[in-house]
């Protein structure tokens, strides 16, 4: 069996200590040069550590197996990243590849039980035919997971190193490669490396349909992100109108709606936007739409954050690119606050019309902008029934409208946040 010193482009990987020991206890189970008390305890703490992998991606079948297609889909380098989300790659970085995958076949191929037989006979059947607890796991959603789990079924019926290299290549293909081919949400982050795009696990699983009525401000989102994500010109997005009618649930279902045609969401928050400059440096040269979410956009009059925005949006000398937009949502339909000063003569503004048009100009720099109002009072009844046909209330409607309006006059008012909130209530009380 070739080492794993002999690959080139798989070096590195995200658990890149227990394949660094396991692939050595592979190589060295045997080996009499070594103290058999030293290699069971690495053996156990491998499996250990395997396990819980297991449990936090729901693993199922054999462990080894499932480990070796997991770093192979979350492993970037020069070629997955060539490969990501496009038809066809040629030239010389596929004969390399075709190196690192034949080492790594005849690895998925070795027999993983025959390192446990010896020390725990009855681990082997479980490492063989294994069922996480949370068989969806956490860490992905489940249509990767299952994308995942299908690939790891294929690559244990192929027969040879080119098929194998064919498998993971139409994977890399179809989904992309490591986080931002698994995940569909990000948030930025800080570390010693620095600014960081981390992903977000457990994105709430809403579409458009869930949304009762604004047909015609789902449309117009619709049809702008739809042109973003075939490829032809896109704007820019604010949502803005009534607290709770709907925004952020929007933004979040257009994200679940096209992931599989390669959107990603990346959610950013105001005091962060000094490190616009570097996310985008991140994901520029990534074969993916990504859009920055913005939840609330709005500043007061002291907060400057807005100039950083402002000058990602257009106006640097950096040209922001094609596959990247920004969508907001705010309850301030020009998002900086504005004083009656501001449009009269003040003898500490000399220009008062400049001070308008610099409060105006982060708005003018959103193409599309869509009003989401708060509903009438037959809008919110017809909100309310619909959730309750969803969850298959059983309460008469003549009650269920009644009981309706006492809750959103106690309460916050008609929105389809305070139609939920009823829902939860009643819900919570069978």
């Amino acid at each position: 069996m070739k080492g794993t010193g002999n690959l080139i482009l798989y070096r590195e990987f995200e658990q890149e200590e227990l394949f660094r020991n396991l692939t050595w206890l592979i190589e060295n189970y045997d080996n009499p040069y070594y103290n058999k008390e030293d290699v069971e305890a690495l053996l156990f703490e491998c499996l250990k550590k395997l396990l819980e992998l297991a449990e936090r991606h729901g693993f199922s079948g054999n462990l080894w197996h499932c480990f070796l297609t997991f770093l192979l889909v979350s492993s970037e380098n020069a070629y997955s990243r060539a490969c990501e989300r496009r038809s066809e790659v040629e030239g010389t970085i596929c004969v390399i590849a075709a190196h690192d995958f034949a080492v790594i076949k005849e690895l998925f191929d070795f027999e993983i039980e025959k390192l446990w037989r010896h020390v725990s006979p009855e681990c082997v059947e479980s490492m063989r035919c294994y069922r996480a607890v949370e068989e969806n796991g956490t860490s992905f959603n489940r249509q990767i997971k299952e994308a995942v789990r299908m690939l790891c079924s294929h690559l244990e019926r192929v027969e040879d190193a080119a098929a194998f290299q064919a498998a993971v290549t139409e994977f890399y293909k179809t989904f992309g490669v490591g986080k931002f081919g698994l995940h569909k949400a990000f948030r930025i982050c800080h570390d010693k490396k620095g600014v960081g795009i981390v992903p977000i696990t457990n994105i709430a699983q809403v579409q458009l349909d869930d949304l009762v009525g604004y047909e015609r401000a789902k449309k117009k989102l619709l049809d702008n992100t739809e042109a973003f994500v075939s490829g032809r010109e896109a704007n820019n997005c604010l949502l803005f109108g009534d607290a709770g009618t709907g925004k952020s649930t929007c933004i979040k279902a257009i994200a679940n709606q096209y992931f599989h045609r390669g959107l990603r969401l990346i959610e950013v928050y105001k005091h962060q936007f000094c490190d616009l400059n570097d996310v985008i440096s991140q994901i520029k040269n990534r074969n993916y739409k990504f859009i920055l979410y913005m939840d609330d956009l709005s500043f007061e009059e002291f907060e400057v954050e807005y100039k950083y925005l402002k000058a990602v949006i257009e106006g640097g000398l950096e040209k922001k690119p094609n596959h990247v937009l920004i969508y907001a949502t705010s309850n301030r339909r020009h998002i900086i606050r504005e004083n009656d000063s501001d449009k009269s003569e003040s003898k500490e503004d000399m220009h008062t019309s400049d001070t308008v048009q610099e409060k105006l100009s982060l708005y003018a720099r959103f193409g599309v902008t869509i009003y989401f109002g708060a509903p009438n009072k037959k809008e919110f009844q017809q909100i309310v029934l619909a959730l309750a046909k969803r969850y298959a209330l059983p309460m008469h409607q003549e009650e269920l409208l009644a009981e309706a309006n006492k809750w959103e006059l106690s309460h916050s008012g008609r929105s389809g946040r305070t139609a939920q909130q009823f829902m939860q209530y009643l819900l919570g009380k069978q």
